[in-house]
């Protein structure tokens, strides 16, 4: 299995970069966010002093995840809301389908959410005839195409507008010179309709807040707005790491959120939803779940260093700032999770030996670590991931020859100074070039080392030259 999974990102790692039309859509449409970021981040007079203080709020959160997690369910019950706790992804689903068959839902309305891919929802609900309708215009144009999100926060961004012309034009016989106004008009038409009729809706989560027992949602479409207003029944769905603890917080995470997520200074639409439809409201649903998810997080919180990813608040920066990722691209990492964050958290979540090669896939640069809005380490969680995979002993005899031999090599400098130099570089060659890589020059290593050039460097100066 393991191998599988490498062998298919190292094949598509070796084959996406190539391919000239894919890298000019990605890098223009990072481009323009790029550009919008710059100038969101102009609304901050101390910018670094907010990221502090983000990072010692979601650290706080984490180091008292238990507290918080009972003092959300405590107060969003006491709204008439109603908690399930899901271990796994397959637990979440099953719940799921156990309230489809109480309510006899046949359409959902669905809101961009990345935890509801995580867990596979659209496919379990299609499994069992219900239509689910993802209703944020990205995510609906990547499931019209039959694929997943490519991207945390735009999930279309490898598509260009003639790309997304095409594609209505074959599903929905649109004119292929269509423009992404008319596009987005006739979406906006036929989903008004979906959210009118369907049965329930389901969303996911930016934030839990403790202190009111509240889930927060911030978008721009006002999509999401509309799939837990007008159902009967809101399924919301959130991983452990989403709370915090006050609805106080907000006005320091939405903002960065905003910025970091698209250049914002606040995204167009925020909503608090504290509960179902309350006596005397007009509004919301008359029932409404929230599925607390596990799946693998109580893993990544066992990892003193690790469990900072959990502060991730899903901006996107560190994917955008990442030279990885804007050349292999998101499909690349075949999971649900990409980019610097996605390779920490993701080893963790679906087993270090099966996803330990995704926290190689890194320069280490530690510019996803300099563009973090809650100032999560991410390249050196990334170094401590590899650290583990070895200490594990998930490397292959290859490696751990290689391995071996260097450390006892550069450990001694009688061997290190042993032979002719062009003996050394037929042993790199031997040994470390296929590893190298072929796109790589292996370096040739200098006529003297420093050992060689120091003692020299000190012989002339004993001799007063």
């Amino acid at each position: 299995m393991a191998s599988e999974i490498y062998n298919s990102f190292v094949k598509d790692a070796n084959k996406v970069p190539f391919d000239p039309e894919h890298r000019r859509k990605l890098n223009f449409n990072i481009s323009r966010y790029d550009q919008s970021v710059l100038r969101g981040k102009r609304q901050f007079s101390q910018l670094e002093t907010a990221k502090q203080r983000a990072a010692n709020l979601k650290h706080k959160t984490i180091e008292n995840l238990d507290k918080y997690l009972i003092e959300f369910e405590s107060n969003f019950i006491k709204k008439g809301g109603k908690v399930i706790w899901a271990q796994t992804s397959g637990d979440a689903v099953s719940e799921i389908l156990k309230i489809m068959r109480r309510h006899e839902a046949k359409l959902v309305v669905k809101s961009k959410s990345m935890t509801t891919e995580e867990i596979d929802i659209n496919q379990a609900l299609a499994q069992h005839g219900i239509e689910s309708i993802e209703t944020d215009l990205g995510e609906y144009i990547v499931q019209l195409a039959g694929e997943k999100p490519y991207h945390i926060v735009t999930p279309a961004i490898h598509k260009s507008k003639e790309d997304v012309a095409k594609l209505f034009n074959e599903k929905f016989g649109m004119p292929i010179e269509s423009t992404p106004v008319e596009i987005t008009g006739f979406v906006r038409k036929m989903l008004r309709e979906k959210f009118i009729t369907a049965d329930v809706g389901i969303t996911g989560a930016n934030f839990l807040i403790a202190d009111t027992g509240s889930v927060c949602l911030t978008e721009n479409e006002g999509n999401a707005m509309m799939t837990f207003s007008f159902p009967k029944v809101h399924i919301a769905i959130a991983g452990i790491e989403k709370l915090i603890p006050s609805i106080r917080d907000l006005d320091l995470l939405w903002p960065l959120l905003a910025t970091h997520g698209t250049g914002q200074n606040i995204t167009a639409y925020n909503s608090v939803i504290s509960g179902p439809r309350q006596i005397g409201e007009t509004d919301g649903p008359a029932e409404m779940y929230v599925i607390i998810l596990d799946n693998g997080r109580s893993e990544i919180l066992r990892h003193r260093e690790q469990r900072s990813a959990l502060w991730c608040i899903r901006c996107g920066a560190c994917l955008n700032a990442c030279p990885v990722y804007k050349n292999i691209g998101g499909y690349t990492y075949n999971t649900t999770y990409t980019g610097p964050i996605g390779s920490v958290i993701t080893p963790h979540l679906r087993g270090m030996q099966d996803y330990k090669h995704l926290s190689f896939a890194s320069t280490l640069c530690g510019k996803c670590t300099e563009v973090c809005p809650v100032k999560i380490n991410l390249h050196e969680l990334l170094q401590l991931n590899r650290k583990e995979s070895v200490a594990r002993g998930y490397i292959s005899k290859d490696e751990r020859f290689i391995q071996l031999g260097v450390n006892r090599i550069l450990s001694s400098r009688k061997m290190m100074n042993f032979g002719k130099i062009s003996f050394k570089n037929m042993l790199l060659n031997t040994f470390i070039k296929k590893m190298w890589g072929p796109r790589r020059v292996l370096p040739k290593l200098a006529p003297k080392n420093f050992n060689q050039l120091w003692e020299e460097r000190r012989g002339e100066k004993s001799l007063g030259k």
